[in-house]
C-alpha cells in the first residue's frame, strides 16, 4: 500500500500548493494568527471527509452531472467573489488597524470547500482514481488514505500561516496591502471563471 500512498500525497501536493481561493483566504487570515492554515484546513477537511465516503460508497457520478455542476459553480462562483469585494473592502482595516477579517477560519475553510465546482469535480474524476486504488485494502486503506490526503493539506496551509504571521511585520503597509489587493483579485477572478465555465459546459 506504501506506493499507493506516495502517489496519493504526490498527487494531492501539487494539487493543494496551487495558487487558489484556499490559498487567498489563508493569506489574509494569517496576518492575525499562526493558526489560520491548520483550522481552515479542519473546515475544508468538515466537507472533504464525508465526501471521500460519499465517493468510496459510489456516489461519484453525482458530482458529474451537469445541472449539478452548474449550479455549483454559479452558487460557488457568487460567493467567492462576495469573499473576494469582502477582502478588498476590508485591506485597510486588516493592515492598518490590526482587524481580522469577518468570518473565522474555520468557516472560510467550508465555505470555499462546499462551493468550490473544480474542487468537487476533481474529487469525482482524479480522487475518485485515488480512492479506487486503496478499495482493495479495506476500511484501513481508506483510512490511511484520508489522513495522507489531509496531511498534505495541512501541512502546506500551516507553512504558508506560519511563514505570513512571522515575516508580515518586515513588509510596509503599501506592500501588505498590495498583497490584500492581489488576494482579493485572485478570489474574484476565481469566482468570475467557475461562474463561466459552468455556463460554457452546460450550454
Amino acid at each position: 500500500m506504501l506506493p499507493v500512498l506516495l502517489s496519493v500525497a504526490v498527487i494531492s501536493l501539487s494539487g493543494v500548493m496551487m495558487p487558489g481561493p484556499m490559498f487567498a483566504i489563508t493569506v489574509a487570515k494569517s496576518y492575525r494568527s499562526p493558526w489560520a492554515g491548520p483550522l481552515i484546513a479542519i473546515g475544508h477537511a468538515v466537507i472533504e471527509v464525508p465526501l471521500i465516503l460519499l465517493i468510496y460508497f459510489g456516489f461519484a457520478r453525482f458530482f458529474e452531472n451537469t445541472t449539478v455542476q452548474l449550479v455549483l459553480s454559479i452558487a460557488g462562483g457568487a460567493m467567492i467573489i462576495w469573499l473576494g469585494i469582502g477582502m478588498f473592502r476590508a485591506r485597510t482595516e486588516v493592515v492598518h488597524q490590526g482587524r481580522d477579517l469577518s468570518y473565522n477560519a474555520i468557516t472560510a475553510g467550508i465555505v470555499l470547500s462546499a462551493l468550490n465546482p473544480f474542487f468537487l469535480l476533481w474529487w469525482a474524476t482524479v480522487g475518485s482514481m485515488l480512492i479506487m486504488k486503496v478499495v482493495d485494502y479495506g476500511a484501513a486503506g481508506l483510512v490511511a488514505f484520508t489522513a495522507v490526503h489531509w496531511s498534505c493539506d495541512l501541512v502546506w496551509l500551516t507553512i504558508v500561516s506560519v511563514l505570513i504571521y512571522r515575516t508580515q511585520a518586515l513588509w510596509g503597509k503599501r506592500f501588505q496591502e498590495g498583497l490584500f489587493i492581489a488576494c482579493s483579485l485572485l478570489l474574484v477572478g476565481f469566482g468570475g471563471w467557475f461562474i463561466v465555465s459552468g455556463i460554457q459546459q452546460a450550454v
